[in-house]
C-alpha cells in the first residue's frame, strides 16, 4: 500500500495506515562552552598510573576525584580536587584527536590540581575554588 507521496506503509493491527519509522540519532555525551565548540567531557572513571579515579563531585570547570591505587588488597583513597582545562583538536598521523577536557599536567600540581587524605578537606577545596576562585593550595 502507497500514501499519497508515493512512499510503501505497513498496515497496522486494526488495518490503519502508520508512517515509516522516523530515523533515530545516537545520543553523544558532549561537553560545550558559549563559544559553541564542544569538547569531549573527563571520564568519570578512568585508569591512570597504577591509580582508579572516580569523579564524585563536579561544579562547573572544577572536579573532585576518588584517587585509590590498584597495587594492594586495601588500597588508601585520597582526593584530587582539579581545575578542567581544554585543549583544542589536533592531528596526529592522520588520525584526528577531538577538542577534550583534560586533567592537569604533573607540574601544574599546585596551580590547577591539589591532593588531599581527608574527603572533608578535599570538598572544602572544591567549595573555595568555586565560590572565590582561589588557588592557595592547603
Amino acid at each position: 500500500m502507497t500514501t499519497p507521496s508515493g512512499q510503501k506503509c505497513d498496515r497496522a493491527f486494526v488495518g490503519e495506515l502508520m508512517p515509516p519509522a522516523a530515523r533515530k540519532t545516537r545520543a553523544r555525551a558532549e561537553g560545550g562552552t558559549k563559544k559553541g565548540h564542544f569538547y569531549r567531557p573527563l571520564p568519570k572513571e578512568t585508569r591512570r598510573d597504577g591509580f582508579n579515579y572516580f569523579q564524585i563531585a563536579r561544579e562547573g570547570d572544577v572536579a573532585l576525584y576518588e584517587q585509590r591505587w590498584t597495587g594492594c588488597a586495601e588500597p588508601s583513597v585520597c582526593y584530587e580536587v582539579i581545575r578542567v582545562r581544554r585543549r583544542e583538536g589536533f592531528e596526529i598521523n592522520g588520525r584526528f584527536n577531538p577538542p577534550a577536557e583534560v586533567y592537569p599536567r604533573s607540574e601544574q600540581w599546585g596551580q590547577l590540581g591539589w591532593t588531599f587524605c581527608d574527603k572533608g578537606a578535599a570538598f572544602e577545596k572544591l567549595r573555595e575554588i568555586t565560590t572565590t576562585g582561589g588557588e592557595s593550595s592547603k
